[in-house]
């Protein structure tokens, strides 16, 4: 379906204004709403593609700006050398409080939004699959997508780099679909080993796809754009999506079986 770009607003949060971008369909009528978050240079064109592409098949995407108590409204980080030591320091010097504090700000947004139907997921790439982890620890999200998510096994998030996203794990009570490129440096062999073990030992009913791609394949713009693996990712998140968000989906009666599948 078509799309528009129809808002542009500053919700209201503890550290100030922060810009959040909405995508929808142009049709009349309610959506299920997403939060989409954005890699280290907030919301480049890539990240608007991503947005436009799910608000395409049938949802309400709002898009915040990850750094809006740090950097003017607009700012997108070019992606280069400086944007990306900008951005990773801006990760860093960031209070984890004010990540969370983000993450409620854009869900109450979406769930009061005129178009949208209240069932809400998250999705993020990079570091924004991290916040999309840590966004779907709020009881209103029903399922949340990761991309190749960084500083989860290393506790690498926010001020002071120990966050408490592995210790928070039963708090995740939606469906989680984690995606992982094998030749990630940033997610090596062993962190995607500590996370699955975290998330089985702990019951998480989720799904863990790893690919033969590196980090930012997803990235519809460089070098490490692989369109084919990127074409399945989308493919996956849609189906969780409209599976969780969608009308009539109800839980299936408990069999004793493993919840977790692997792929």
């Amino acid at each position: 379906m078509t799309i528009k770009e129809t808002e542009q607003v500053d919700l209201t949060t503890p550290r100030g204004p922060m810009r959040t971008f909405v995508f929808r369909p142009t049709a009349a009528g309610k959506y299920p709403g997403l939060v989409l978050f954005s890699e280290i240079f907030q919301v480049t064109a890539p990240i608007r593609r991503t947005a436009a592409l799910l608000a395409g098949h049938g949802f309400v995407v709002a898009v915040p700006e990850i750094y809006h108590e740090f950097l003017p409204a607009g700012t997108v980080l070019p992606y280069d050398q400086a944007g990306a030591e900008r951005g990773n320091e801006l990760k860093t010097t960031k209070e984890l409080a004010s990540y969370d504090d983000d993450a409620r700000a854009v869900l109450a947004f979406l769930k009061s939004h005129p178009a949208c139907t209240g069932k809400l997921g998250s999705i993020g790439i990079c570091i924004g699959g991290h916040l999309s982890f840590r966004a779907a620890m709020n009881p209103g999200v029903l399922a949340a997508v990761c991309f190749y998510a960084t500083d989860i096994h290393k506790r690498g998030l926010g001020q002071g780099m120990n966050d408490d996203s592995l210790a928070r794990i039963k708090e995740l009570k939606g469906e989680m679909l984690m995606v992982w490129g094998r030749q990630d440096p940033h997610v090596p062999r062993e962190g995607r080993a500590a996370i699955y073990n975290a998330l089985a030992d702990a019951g998480t009913n989720f799904t863990w796809h790893e690919f033969n791609g590196q980090h930012a394949f997803l990235r519809d713009e460089g070098p490490r754009y692989d369109a084919e693996l990127a074409l399945k990712s989308y493919g996956l998140a849609l189906e969780l999506f409209k599976r969780k968000l969608g009308e009539g989906d109800l839980p299936a009666p408990e069999s004793g079986a493993s919840k977790e599948t692997k792929h």
